[in-house]
């Protein structure tokens, strides 16, 4: 019984996410889902993102939190249009959520959408939203041994960043090795060492999303 009841809410969302999908593409509008533990920096990415891609791109953010609004609050500021999604408790964004909140932006408008996921390493991998990519952020203050613990999280995703490299002086992080490690898992994974807080690697990281947008 438990079985089944897993395939039906795994099948309901995947119809779900393949009409947020089609939505998408009617509006031609390119969806990435942003996934990574709390604290790995995922809004501070979107941030860099939003504002080093202004002029070129218009961007649309969708926040999945348990709670609170603050990290949308932060990125309105960026004038950019934003919707929140609370889960209430849910560890993860399903499709569902996602199509709720699409009411609530102007797609036409919008080229690229970001849509931060809630902070977890587990469920977000199993539910599909109707994305385009997956790029996953892991922070090196977490360790070098995150995709031996989270083998699926990796293997979903098909970028890897990995953020607070300026920690690095700091952390006992081999960076190499653990880049070797997610290309065991998966080897389609773009993989970008970066710092949000000192721009490093950041440009790089955007001129190969800009380039899937207009691809």
């Amino acid at each position: 019984m438990e079985i089944k009841v897993i395939k039906d809410i795994m099948g309901a969302n995947e119809q779900i996410a393949q009409k947020n999908r089609q939505l998408f593409d009617r509006h031609k509008v390119f969806v990435v889902n942003v996934m990574a533990s709390p604290g790995a920096g995922k809004t501070s990415l979107i941030l860099e993102t939003i504002r080093r891609l202004k002029g070129k791109v218009k961007v649309g953010v969708v926040e999945g939190d348990i709670s609170s609004s603050l990290d949308a609050e932060a990125i309105s500021k960026e004038d950019v249009p934003v919707v929140q999604i609370n889960t209430g408790g849910e560890c993860h964004l399903d499709a569902n959520m996602t199509s709720t909140a699409l009411g609530s932006l102007p797609l036409e408008d919008i080229e690229l959408l970001l849509i931060e996921n809630v902070g977890n390493l587990v469920c977000p991998a199993e539910f599909k939203l109707g994305e385009d990519r997956r790029v996953l952020v892991s922070s090196t203050p977490e360790g070098d041994d995150k995709p031996f613990k989270y083998p699926l999280m990796f293997h979903e995703a098909d970028v890897v960043l990995i953020n607070k490299i300026d920690l690095l002086p700091y952390l006992k992080f081999d960076v190499d090795a653990f880049a070797k490690t997610i290309k065991g898992i998966n080897q389609k994974a773009k993989i970008f060492p970066l710092s949000c807080t000192t721009g490093e690697g950041v440009d790089q990281w955007v001129d190969w999303l800009l380039g899937q947008v207009r691809g």
